[in-house]
């Protein structure tokens, strides 16, 4: 069952599985890149042979999602965790200083608790239970002082994912896409501020993109701001007023380039709707298997399972993994099982991980 090249198949949440080319590509030019005569790792961010890089990368992730020249492309430093203080840090200092919060998950609510701690935080909906998103309809209406609403498109604990973008009649609407970016087309003007962590669809830990609408750059920053957090600032300085994570960026650059190699994002969202719905109608035809999401809000990203039997979970965990299946414990505060199947886990690891759960059951009835 194991993966070629003696690999794994990774199913971790994240750092998750990345693209075999992007890490064939990463080691064939790591101690000399395109003949300069040093790794990327080791370039100053300030001379000529960075420059180009950084370039192509932003040029290729406009393209890829049809970014228009009024919006901002931020390669920022850290996890998108920070940016649960960044934004309201951002958008809270001007005249308006309320934001309305949809809650639909463990990263959603995390947000909120940032949040609180810089202006005036209205949960507009949040379910009693993080199965679903609740229709709109029963949701709260939105604050006339709000300076933004956000929500998290695609919860990576419990596996849901929103099915659309929500309307917020003229509102910026600002969202966590960490673990589903560049995973389907998605119409960027909808937002004024879209954001996700790298370590999930295109490389490691350790870089957070943040696409903000030029117009709001314009809103003054709270007063306790530190400067490096200013999207404004980090704007102005080309995403380098410090040394930005420039191996990390030249990663997610050939991730980029993979995508495109590949046919683009329409592709992507294909191939990532075919192997998720494999897996979704296995388990729920299975008898063994469950799935607590409502089917309409199921992520493609991170498939959370239970068995029949949870005392054979240990059981289900070693077995898989002497089967080359690694990383299919649920998160912590849940428990259970987790299939993250992101952009590069190909068919074969859905194929291999179904098989696998067939013999399992067969022998834990």
């Amino acid at each position: 069952m194991a993966a070629t090249s003696g690999r794994v198949y990774n199913f971790s949440a994240g750092p998750a599985v990345q693209p075999e080319w992007v890490l064939k590509t990463a080691a064939e030019q790591m101690l000399n890149y395109k003949g300069c005569g040093m790794s990327v790792m080791e370039m100053t961010h300030r001379g000529p042979h960075w420059e180009p890089i950084m370039k192509k990368v932003e040029a290729d992730l406009r393209a890829l999602l049809k970014i228009p020249a009024n919006y901002k492309v931020l390669f920022l430093e850290g996890g998108a965790t920070h940016q649960f203080s960044a934004i309201p840090m951002n958008l809270l200092g001007g005249a308006k200083k309320e934001a309305d919060y949809i809650v639909t998950g463990t990263w959603s609510k995390k947000a909120v608790g940032e949040a609180k701690k810089f202006g005036t935080v209205n949960v507009i909906c949040e379910p009693s239970k993080y199965n679903h998103v609740p229709e709109p309809s029963t949701w709260k209406p939105f604050s006339p002082n709000a300076a933004y609403v956000y929500y998290c498109d695609n919860e990576t604990i419990e596996g849901v994912e929103f099915p659309y973008i929500p309307e917020t009649n003229g509102i910026p609407l600002v969202c966590d896409m960490s673990s589903n970016f560049l995973s389907r087309r998605f119409d960027i003007t909808k937002f004024g501020l879209v954001y996700a962590c790298a370590q999930k669809n295109f490389g490691p830990a350790g870089l957070t993109i943040v696409v903000v609408r030029e117009d709001l750059l314009a809103i003054p920053p709270v007063p306790t701001c530190p400067t490096i957090f200013s999207f404004k600032v980090q704007a102005d300085n080309g995403s380098m007023y410090n040394t930005p994570a420039c191996y990390c960026i030249y990663i997610a650059g050939l991730c980029f380039e993979w995508l495109m190699n590949l046919g683009g994002l329409e592709v992507m969202e294909k191939m990532n709707a075919d192997k998720a719905l494999k897996l979704y109608e296995f388990i729920d035809n299975s008898g063994y298997y469950q799935n607590p999401v409502v089917k309409q809000f199921r992520s493609r990203m991170n498939v959370p399972f239970t068995s029949k039997n949870a005392a054979d979970e240990k059981a289900f965990l070693a077995e898989a993994t002497k089967a080359g299946l690694h990383t299919l414990a649920g998160h912590r505060s849940v428990g259970g099982f987790r299939a993250s199947i992101y952009n590069a886990m190909p068919a074969a690891g859905i194929d291999a991980l179904i098989e696998f759960m067939k013999v399992f059951m067969a022998a834990h009835p």
